[in-house]
Order: structure tokens, then C-alpha cells, then sequence
């Protein structure tokens, strides 16, 4: 048995906080050095920021009463010493409630009335309107005080079949989805729509985020929460009842809306839930254990996933075993194996996903920084050549020299009208290239698509239009390859002239790399496509669902374009770095090649003197060229989550 979950996130916040503190060393190292450059600072600044801002969020989704939320009380908050989140009988999560940890914000619960769906506004920009939401305080310190507080996302209200309706709870075309009329003829509803809560738990600090979900209706209502938050968290817990197996409300809750993002073999786990309801002191363990292995299978065939991912555990006898520290019933509940699972499903994947980043920033940050110190080292040699060229050579000889390093000076001077014309010409290209990542031509993009969706009554060819506009997104993506490659051309040409006539060693930028996009892209639009089929054709004819489905859709677009924003950006800085660090480098050299000739011609001693300072030179640039080697290799070979390193390739230069 591994580590736990717990244990495992540990060992990876230590990691982060490991290869943060060599990166603040490595900055500092190279600002002593001088060897801090625009494209240096930028990869820098990248690799610091994911570091900090890296989430990982764990969905747990099922139907109702499957015990969701007292599986996240046994595996987050046993150390309370008692529930956190309501599972009490009769006492269950009604809202979809995400756990988190915002230093900027006191410890707190922050609630959204469920009227907020009669506007289409998306979650995303109900967030920043703080004044919608209600706000609880929590006391990290009073288990008892918060539990109160959280058992709130439990409440309901009761409406109108009308108000129902108008919420998105009621549809007169699938009555058997609809909620029970009550004698006065009012149906029960949520009372809240979404729920915040923040609070400094160990885990939410290092950037965990925990999502409990309620059931299908819920689910289904919000195609932001669906497509957004549950296909993008890292690992996703589906529960279903070990008495009941998949019932037909399980099956349709996987299908339409787990499914479509399932990732097989990652961090997509089943969870039998209430393996306790079968220890009824009869049958014997073999038997309980043959009955559950049944219902694995089975389970398995229904879902078409492999019988692996489906682990069966007991909650409630998971979170009783840690309150009273009883080894053997936290063994016989499964829950250490779910944990088990849990933990290598997701947190050595996030770490190979980072150390994949940390290694592609490394080498691209080493191999700026040794292309500055060969920049060095040749103006040292240009430098020894000429020194020993003027051994035993009269003051006639040495002004010579002197008149030919101005020279060479005024004409590398020159060079500044050619560079000035280069940044012109990269800016305006550069900026046509960010026009088809920008909100305009996403907008633009999408309204064939909102106009489709915006009218009442069935929506037919939406499917058409759809996949007409994933295409042409990819389009966009295309265009900014071509721009790209354009630029790589100009920058290329002009590179080797300036070499040719100014004495630059400049190199031709890398082709330009969209990290991910078409796959992103494609991800995002095999996650929508459950919402434009049969199932959904009812839901689909209220506008307002149409409304909240393009504003979803356009969240998740623009993320996926400021990634690439991020990469072009990236790219355009990398490409034009050398040439700044460049020239700085050949302004220095000519003014310490003028001030060795002044030297040498005042002193009769200056000549070795000043041999004897270059081969210094060339001898410390030797011991920083080995040091940055170092350094970088000190970064990718922190200790690693088990499985993690697997998925890395050793850096190359």
C-alpha cells in the first residue's frame, strides 16, 4: 500500500516548494552574473507563476444520497474529529459546493441564491460580483461552528410549478425529471445555486480544490459546472451505491455528462459506496466479497470501463475507523486503497504534467543563457588575438589598432537604423498574429453559433453550425502558425544579414509551437457535443439554456486562447532576446577592447598584464558555463512522485 492521498500531496507541495526556492537561486545567480535577459526573466517568470498558481481540483459526482460528501469528510476532514460536510440521513448536498483556499479572503462560505438563473450570466461572472453572493463566516478552529455553517448548502425552498420552470427545475415535456408537487402545489427546489467555501485547511493552502456535486438535475442545469469545472479537474470520483450497482440515473449522469471527458487509465475513478450495507453478519466475508466482485463487474460492462477503476469502499466506515483510530476497520472499509489509487491517479500525473513544463522552460532558459556566454567568450578571443598581435609592436602599431576598433565601433553603431526597421516590422507582424487569439475574433466566431441557440422551439442543424465553428477556430489557429512562420522568415533573413555585414552571431528562431491547442480544442468541442444531441433537445429549446451554454462555451474558449497568446508571446520574446543580449554584449567588448589598447600604449607592462586578465576571463566564463550545467541539472532532478519521472524525457542541449 502506498501513501495516502494526503501524504502523496504533501510530498508534492514539498516539491513545488523545493524546486521554487532552486529557481529563486538560479535567478539570483544569474542577476550576479549578468546573464538575466528579456527571454530569461519571461521563462523565469512562467515557471515561478505555475508553480504558485497550480490547482489541483478533485470533482466527486453522483446522483443523490451516495455518499459524495462523507467520503470527502473520511478522506479531507477526519482530523475535525467529526463531519464537516452534511451526510446526516435526510441531510444532503443540494448545490454544487467547491472547496478552496483564497488567501485574500477571510475564512468563509460564500452562497448564490438559486434566482440567479433566471439571468445568463455564467458562474464565472457571478464570481466577480461579490455583492450576489451571501457570505458565512467560518472559525477554522470550531469544527462545530463550520459544520453548521456548510450544513446550509443542504437547504431548499419551495416554489411554484411556474417559478420551477422558469429555474430550470421543471420541464413539462420530461415529466418524470420533474421534482414531487406537494398538497398546495409547490415543488422543492435549492436554495442556492453555487457555494464558495474558503478556508485554510493543509491541503486547499497548497493549491488543492475540492468539487461535491449534487445530482443529475443539478448537474445537468448547469452546463458551465458540467463542461468546465467537472471535464477540466484532475481527477473525477464517480459513486454508485454497492447495494444498487448502476441504476438508470447513474447510467445517464455518466453518459451525458462523464463520458464525453472520461479518461481511462488517468484519474477517472468508480467508487462502490456502502459496502457495509452487505456485512450483515450472515453471509460469510468470502461471500460479501464474491457479491462485490459481481457488482464490480457488472458495474463495469454498464459503464464500459475496466473493472480496475472501480473500487469498492465504505465511507461511513472509512471516516468512523480515523475518528477512532481503529486500523482494521479503516483496512476492511477499502478506503486506504481508495486513497491509494486516488493519489497515484492524480498527483503523480500533475507532477509529470509540471516537471514536463519545468524541463521544456529549463532547457529553453539554458540554452538562451549559454548562447550569452558564447557571445562572451568569443569577444574574449577577438580580444587575445589582438593583444597578442601587438607583442613587440611600436606606438604607430598600437594607434592603428586603436583607429580600427573605432572604426569597426561606428560601423556596428550603424547597425541601429537596420534593428529599429526589424522591430518595426516584427511589432506589426507580431500584433496581426495576436488579433486571431483575441476576444474579437473569438466573439466573432461564436455569434453564428448564439444565433442558432438563442431562439425558442427545437434547434434544428445546430449540430452544423457547431462543428462549422470549431472550424473555423481551428482556422484561427492555423492563421497564427502561418503569421508565425512569417515572422520566423523576416526574423531568419534579417538575422543573416545583420551577421554578415555587423559581425552578430544571431540564430534563425524555432518554428512557432501552439502547445496543445488543436488538442484542447478538440476536447472542448467532444465535451459540448452531449448537449446537441436527442437527449437534450427539450432542455436545448429554453433560450436561456442556449444563453448559459454559449457563455460557458465562451469561458472555456477564451482559456484555451490566452494559452496560446502565452506560447506566441513566448516565442516572440525568445526570438528577439539574443539579439538585445547581443548587443549589449558587443558595446561592452568595445569599449574594454579601446580601454586594454589605451592602457597598453601608457605602460610598457600593460600588454602581459591584460593577456593575463583575458585568460582569467576566459577561465571564470569556463567555471560559469559548468556552474549553469549545474545549476539546471539541480532543477530537473529533485526527488519525484513515484510515476511522475516516467512520463518526462531527459533534458538535451
Amino acid at each position: 500500500m502506498g501513501p495516502s492521498f494526503n501524504e502523496q500531496f504533501d510530498q508534492l507541495g514539498e516539491w513545488r516548494k523545493g524546486f521554487a526556492n532552486q529557481l529563486a537561486q538560479f535567478r539570483s545567480w544569474l542577476g550576479e552574473h549578468e546573464l538575466l535577459d528579456a527571454a530569461v526573466q519571461e521563462h523565469l517568470h512562467r515557471l515561478e507563476a505555475q508553480l504558485l498558481d497550480d490547482k489541483v481540483c478533485v470533482a466527486f459526482v453522483a446522483e443523490f444520497s451516495r455518499g459524495k460528501s462523507e467520503l470527502i469528510n473520511a478522506i479531507f476532514f477526519a482530523h475535525y474529529g467529526r463531519r464537516i460536510m452534511p451526510a446526516s440521513p435526510g441531510r444532503t448536498t443540494m448545490c454544487p459546493t467547491e472547496l478552496g483556499y483564497d488567501p485574500a479572503l477571510p475564512a468563509c462560505m460564500r452562497l448564490l441564491p438559486i434566482e440567479t438563473r433566471e439571468q445568463t450570466y455564467s458562474l464565472a461572472q457571478w464570481r466577480s460580483r461579490p455583492s450576489t453572493w451571501v457570505q458565512l463566516p467560518l472559525d477554522v478552529n470550531d469544527p462545530e461552528q463550520m459544520a453548521v455553517q456548510i450544513s446550509k448548502v443542504a437547504e431548499t425552498r419551495t416554489v411554484t410549478v411556474q417559478e420551477a420552470r422558469a429555474l430550470g427545475f421543471w420541464n413539462d415535456e420530461l415529466p418524470q425529471d420533474n421534482p414531487m408537487v406537494n398538497a398546495q402545489g409547490l415543488v422543492e427546489i435549492p436554495r442556492w445555486r453555487h457555494a464558495l467555501v474558503n478556508i485554510a485547511h493543509p491541503l486547499l493552502k497548497q493549491g488543492l480544490v475540492i468539487l461535491d456535486t449534487p445530482g443529475l438535475n443539478a448537474v445537468g442545469a448547469e452546463p458551465e459546472l458540467t463542461v468546465n469545472q467537472i471535464a477540466q479537474a484532475h481527477a473525477v470520483v464517480f459513486l454508485l451505491g454497492a447495494d444498487t450497482g448502476v441504476t438508470k440515473s447513474d447510467l445517464a449522469i455518466w453518459q451525458e455528462h462523464l463520458l464525453p471527458s472520461h479518461r481511462e487509465g488517468e484519474s477517472h475513478l468508480v467508487v462502490l459506496n456502502k459496502i457495509d450495507a452487505l456485512w450483515n453478519g450472515i453471509d460469510s466475508t468470502e461471500k460479501v466479497q464474491q457479491q462485490l466482485e459481481r457488482q464490480r463487474q457488472l458495474s463495469a460492462q454498464m459503464l464500459k470501463i475496466s473493472p480496475q477503476r472501480i473500487l469498492p469502499l465504505s465511507a461511513q466506515k472509512g471516516l468512523q475507523a480515523k475518528l477512532e483510530r481503529r486500523n482494521d476497520l479503516l483496512q476492511e472499509s477499502g478506503l486506504p486503497a481508495f486513497e491509494d489509487a486516488l493519489a497515484q491517479g492524480i498527483l503523480a500525473h500533475r507532477q509529470a504534467i509540471l516537471l514536463s513544463a519545468v524541463t521544456g522552460g529549463v532547457q529553453q532558459m539554458r540554452a538562451q543563457v549559454r548562447r550569452a556566454i558564447q557571445i562572451r567568450r568569443r569577444d574574449l578571443d577577438e580580444q587575445m588575438m589582438e593583444l597578442n598581435s601587438l607583442r613587440g609592436k611600436n606606438t604607430t602599431v598600437i594607434d592603428s589598432m586603436r583607429q580600427r576598433i573605432e572604426q569597426e565601433q561606428r560601423s556596428f553603431e550603424a547597425s541601429s537604423t537596420r534593428i529599429l526597421a526589424l522591430r518595426t516590422v516584427h511589432l506589426r507582424l507580431m500584433n496581426q498574429a495576436f488579433q486571431h487569439l483575441g476576444s474579437t475574433s473569438q466573439r466573432k466566431e461564436l455569434e453564428q453559433l448564439a444565433q442558432a441557440l438563442e431562439h425558442s422551439g427545437l434547434k434544428l442543424g445546430v449540430r452544423k453550425v457547431y462543428a462549422a465553428t470549431f472550424e473555423r477556430l481551428r482556422e484561427l489557429g492555423n492563421q497564427v502558425r502561418a503569421a508565425g512562420t512569417e515572422v520566423q522568415s523576416m526574423l531568419g533573413a534579417s538575422f543573416k544579414d545583420l551577421n554578415a555585414e555587423f559581425g552578430f552571431s544571431l540564430l534563425p528562431p524555432e518554428p512557432l509551437q501552439l502547445h496543445d491547442f488543436e488538442k484542447n480544442l478538440a476536447e472542448l468541442e467532444e465535451s459540448y457535443l452531449q448537449y446537441l444531441g436527442f437527449g437534450n433537445v427539450f432542455k436545448l429549446a429554453n433560450p436561456l439554456f442556449g444563453e448559459r451554454l454559449i457563455k460557458a462555451l465562451g469561458m472555456r474558449l477564451r482559456s484555451i486562447f490566452e494559452n496560446a497568446a502565452n506560447d506566441l508571446d513566448l516565442w516572440s520574446k525568445g526570438a528577439t532576446a539574443q539579439l538585445d543580449a547581443q548587443l549589449k554584449e558587443r558595446k561592452r567588448s568595445f569599449a574594454r577592447r579601446i580601454e586594454a589598447v589605451d592602457r597598453i600604449q601608457s605602460a610598457a607592462s600593460g600588454l602581459m598584464e591584460h593577456i593575463a586578465q583575458i585568460e582569467s576571463a576566459e577561465a571564470q566564463l569556463h567555471a560559469i558555463d559548468q556552474m549553469l550545467t549545474d545549476k539546471t541539472e539541480l532543477l530537473l532532478h529533485l526527488p519525484v512522485l513515484e510515476g511522475a519521472a516516467c512520463a518526462v524525457q531527459p533534458l538535451q542541449d
